[in-house]
């Protein structure tokens, strides 16, 4: 049987590969290896999450089932203040982040974790591509378990191609936190934004906004 990119110790053959891109009008050189998601290039969903992604200056940043780390390692090349802790259950993407890392001379946290399970921190912001082809219960439970760790006013997002789960996933972010924006959309894939906060989503289309979103 094939190892999945969330298999937590691959097996399998590792070859690494090493890319140039341009991410958010910066030409990003990285590494990833076989074994992980997306090993050719830079997917459209990441692209879009990288490229449109709300970000501030000194967050502190969870890149939630990081792959190779190209998220938070594109964000912290572009806002060098953040905070950036990067977590997979798959042991071979954290070590291609930290080759990543340190091949740009970049500090940031790696966590072997499934899921939430060794995430002790809570964050201004959490990005995440959802593991879809794990299954629609595991994706529903990373939506449940990040508003613990995010902080108040702090931001959930995820992208997805709308219609392949996207939109049932929105829907859970809405049930989860009570509101959810499409923020960014690309070749049929959308960032769906969630805040955490204790306002009833038909307040939030009114009131003033900490200029997030």
């Amino acid at each position: 049987m094939a190892e999945h990119y969330f298999t937590k110790e691959p097996q399998s053959e590792k070859r690494i590969f090493k890319h140039k891109t341009i991410l958010r009008n910066r030409e990003i050189e990285f590494f990833t290896a076989s074994g992980l998601f997306s090993i050719k290039q830079v997917d459209i969903g990441s692209a879009l999450l990288i490229n449109k992604s709300i970000i501030k200056e000194g967050w502190k940043i969870l890149d939630l089932g990081c792959g190779c780390g190209i998220v938070g390692l594109t964000l912290k090349i572009i806002f060098p203040s953040l905070e950036l802790t990067f977590s997979d259950i798959n042991e071979r993407a954290l070590e291609l982040t930290e080759k990543n890392l340190d091949f740009h001379k970049i500090k940031g946290e790696t966590v072997q974790s499934d899921g939430f399970e060794k995430i002790k921190n809570t964050f201004d912001s959490i990005l995440l591509n959802p593991p879809q082809t794990a299954g629609k219960e595991i994706c529903f439970k990373l939506i449940e378990d990040a508003k613990a760790h995010l902080n108040m006013r702090g931001l959930f997002q995820l992208v997805a191609r709308h219609k392949k789960g996207g939109r049932v996933l929105s829907k859970k972010m809405l049930e989860v936190f009570g509101n959810v924006k499409d923020t960014a959309k690309k070749a049929g894939y959308r960032i769906y934004v969630s805040e955490k906060n204790n306002i009833p989503d038909e307040e939030t289309n009114t009131r003033e906004k900490n200029d997030l979103f």
